[in-house]
């Protein structure tokens, strides 16, 4: 989806959204019918899905290679499944760079039939949360802490892709962000059966821009996640560039901003996702390199290792 997101999604329910109400009340109910209609389909494979509810700029990507990474380790042999967009090569490029197997297909089950054959062990589906066709084995939900629901309403009127009480079939939670009792109070009062774990990025190489001034250019779904995240480690941002999420960059709007960093003598930075849709143009231009840390990482893997124990 290329989406700038509405500013009015994370702040109180005003005009717009009661405007836009009835639009989220035709939305809920063809979610309501499709999963009524839908025929569940069980694989001999155990299927994780990492998803999420609020849409995009929750880090379902970097926890889909992270558990991906950490499953390989225990010797099962792991896989991530995406389903085919012509806009997400980024998402692709930042798996393949970061995880060595990736099955991308048009049909998120095909998918699956394809790592069954191909005698996977383990499926991560990144971004499967509203695939009802797929019964799976474990369903984890990425929220970050700074957007959580935002107003809290389904599209268009709000920024959720399902009804918050569908947390009712989900078994994980992971916040990514400082913790927040009353979300937790919010979502367990929902599911008190969800488990919660908070997460956080650090990021790898960002001595290399201390006493910069920097450009920085983001096209994800919360990229003043990306600009705080500079910030709070003490980086100088003079100017922000903002792109609708999976943006085409033209080679043309990247060498106006090259010329304009050039005329005001600062370095240009970037997401990592954003840097391999960049880094085709062959123009010299760095990225946050982020690792993501998961407190309490040992018993969701524990959790995990019992769907093939």
């Amino acid at each position: 989806m290329m989406l700038i997101k509405p500013k009015f999604w994370d702040k109180k329910i005003g005009i717009i959204s009661i405007i836009l109400y009835p639009l989220s009340l035709i939305y809920l109910i063809i979610i309501y019918i499709k999963k009524k209609i839908t025929k569940v389909h069980k694989f001999k494979i155990p299927i994780i899905c990492v998803g999420n509810i609020y849409v995009g700029g929750t880090g379902k990507t970097p926890l889909s290679i992270l558990l991906a990474n950490e499953i390989q380790k225990l010797g099962k042999e792991t896989v991530i499944l995406r389903k085919y967009y012509d806009s997400h090569n980024d998402e692709y490029e930042l798996i393949k760079n970061n995880f060595n197997n990736l099955i991308i297909n048009k049909k998120r089950i095909d998918g699956i039939l394809k790592a069954e054959r191909a005698n996977y062990d383990i499926v991560i589906l990144d971004d499967g949360l509203q695939e009802y066709k797929i019964k799976k084995n474990l369903n984890i939900v990425c929220f970050n802490e700074k957007q959580l629901i935002g107003n809290g309403l389904v599209m268009p009127a709000g920024p959720l892709r399902e009804n918050l009480n569908n947390l009712k079939s989900s078994d994980v939670v992971i916040i990514n962000g400082n913790k927040n009792k009353s979300f937790e109070e919010k979502i367990l009062n929902i599911n008190d059966k969800l488990e919660i774990f908070y997460s956080n990025y650090k990021p790898q190489n960002i001595e290399k821009f201390k006493s910069k001034k920097l450009f920085a250019i983001a096209g994800i779904g919360n990229p003043e996640n990306f600009f705080q995240l500079i910030e709070d480690n003490d980086l100088s941002i003079k100017k922000k560039f903002i792109f609708p999420d999976h943006h085409k960059y033209s080679k043309n709007e990247i060498v106006n901003i090259v010329d304009e960093a050039k005329k005001e003598n600062c370095q240009i930075i970037t997401t990592e996702k954003d840097y391999y849709k960049i880094k085709k143009f062959d123009i010299k231009i760095e990225h946050i390199k982020i690792f993501l840390n998961i407190e309490n990482k040992d018993i969701l893997i524990n959790k995990i290792k019992k769907l093939y124990d």
